[in-house]
């Protein structure tokens, strides 16, 4: 029932900008933190920064100062601004929730979008 769509992914050239969003949609209660990871070739998928519902974020090091998260609650929509981008941004970014269902709104899941890939040249 419960679907997390990313969209915005491209290709840019190093230092400059993209913004990729992700939409969840379906039979949703509540949503509580929401976050953007990703996945490069041959790496594990890493953390890239989450934000609760109350707009409390948190960020890998490696993108603090240059990628914003932000999220629009009333579209239950999460968005991910990235500045100054650099090769080695170049991943699959996925979206990922910890929401409840209307019909079980005291259990928490957790959910993935399919991926958004964003390629960053030098």
């Amino acid at each position: 029932q419960v679907r997390l769509m990313e969209s915005g992914g491209g290709l840019v050239q190093a230092g400059g900008s993209l913004r990729v969003s992700c939409a969840a949609s379906g039979s949703i209660g509540s949503i509580n933190i929401m976050g953007w990871y990703r996945q490069a070739p041959g790496k594990r998928r890493e953390l890239v920064a989450t934000i609760t519902r109350g707009g409390f974020t948190n960020y890998a090091d490696s993108v603090k100062g240059r990628f914003t998260i932000s999220r629009d609650n009333a579209k239950n929509t999460v968005y991910l601004q990235m500045n100054s981008l650099k090769p080695e941004d170049t991943a699959l970014y996925y979206c990922n929730a910890d929401l409840t269902v209307i019909t079980s709104p005291f259990t928490w899941k957790n959910y993935w979008g399919q991926g958004t890939q964003v390629t960053v040249s030098s």
